[in-house]
């Protein structure tokens, strides 16, 4: 079988990293990287050993052997990016936060059915096999009866500008505070009865600090806790009436221990060896485009878009707007 071809829009640092990603995997060929800057797009691709590099985001979209686009810009940026490659007919991996508001996530998932052209979020920890590994455990009785999850995740990344500027999606939510959300939605599910919150803005009104409970209705709770002021634990905890277990990082996690109601350790699980945990969403991407079919059931995009409404309606309540709201 072919290599599959993978074109990468963006050259920053997570571009780097599906790089690395592209690289190390069988199957796929490092084919073509967009830049803005033609020459930042030519250093990426000699460091990279991708065959093509292109000054503008529409010549890559626009090339005929690419099968596969990764998004790895900006928020603001995603929707209009997404949004032309599937125009082209190319499918699309993007990254998260999937679009600056649901309205954005809604058209481009319109487009995707119109147009039948393969779309999904890449919100890596959704594609993982550990994930799995933890639903088994949750699920499975393990720790008995489960009711309580809770999720910090946190970096001091307030001053960068991507975090610090409006009309970037700047703020922790969209930056961040993704992952515990969707620890708690893979783990516990989406029959959330209510939600409450609180938040702490920046100078330029992003938000850069926040905590959200979820209520479910089976009465479980989610508290879960994310800042760009400074850097914390990133674990996540799962308690049940027989035990616990805790989650050594919640956005690429390594290991997850099993602790009895006395807090004697149970049981250890270990994530099996990987590249850089990229890999697995885009040989999902890869396996679904293959299939013809538009979405993985990893990250369905009805999921994207009940996420992306959850994200909206937090803003709203906090107040944070971005431009193109």
């Amino acid at each position: 079988m072919e290599r599959f071809k993978v074109g990468i829009i963006g050259a920053g640092h997570i571009a780097r990293k599906m790089a690395h990603t592209l690289r190390d995997m069988e199957g796929v060929e490092s084919y073509a990287v967009a830049s803005r800057n033609l020459e930042n797009a030519e250093g990426f691709a000699r460091e990279w050993g991708f065959t093509r590099a292109y000054g503008s985001y529409e010549e890559l979209a626009g090339d005929p052997e690419v099968q596969l686009i990764y998004i790895a810009t900006p928020h603001s940026h995603h929707f209009e990016q997404a949004q032309m490659c599937l125009e082209k007919g190319k499918p699309v991996l993007c990254e998260k936060a999937f679009t600056a508001n649901a309205g954005q996530a809604e058209a481009l998932i319109r487009l995707s059915k119109e147009k039948q052209v393969f779309l999904t979020e890449a919100i890596w920890t959704r594609y993982m096999p550990f994930s799995e590994t933890l639903r088994e455990l949750v699920d499975g009785g393990t720790i008995g009866r489960v009711m309580m999850l809770t999720a910090n995740i946190g970096y001091p990344i307030a001053e960068k500008e991507r975090i610090a500027r409006p009309e970037l999606c700047g703020g922790a939510l969209l930056d961040i505070g993704v992952y515990p959300i969707n620890f708690a939605r893979m783990l516990f599910g989406s029959e959330i009865t209510g939600i409450t919150s609180a938040c702490v803005k920046g100078e330029t009104g992003v938000d850069l600090q926040s905590s959200i409970t979820f209520v479910y209705r089976n009465h479980r709770m989610a508290v879960l806790q994310m800042t760009a002021f400074c850097a914390n634990d990133r674990q996540g905890v799962i308690s049940g009436d027989k035990g616990y277990i805790i989650v050594d990082n919640i956005n690429n996690p390594q290991q997850a221990i099993v602790y009895s109601i006395n807090h004697e350790e149970v049981a250890r699980y270990t994530c099996p060896p990987q590249i850089t945990g990229f890999e697995y969403q885009v040989q999902a991407s890869i396996d679904a485009i293959r299939e013809g079919k538009i979405e993985t059931p990893y990250m369905p995009h009805t999921e994207t878009l009940h996420i992306m409404q959850m994200l909206d309606d937090l803003r709203e309540e906090w107040g944070v707007r971005y431009p193109m709201d």
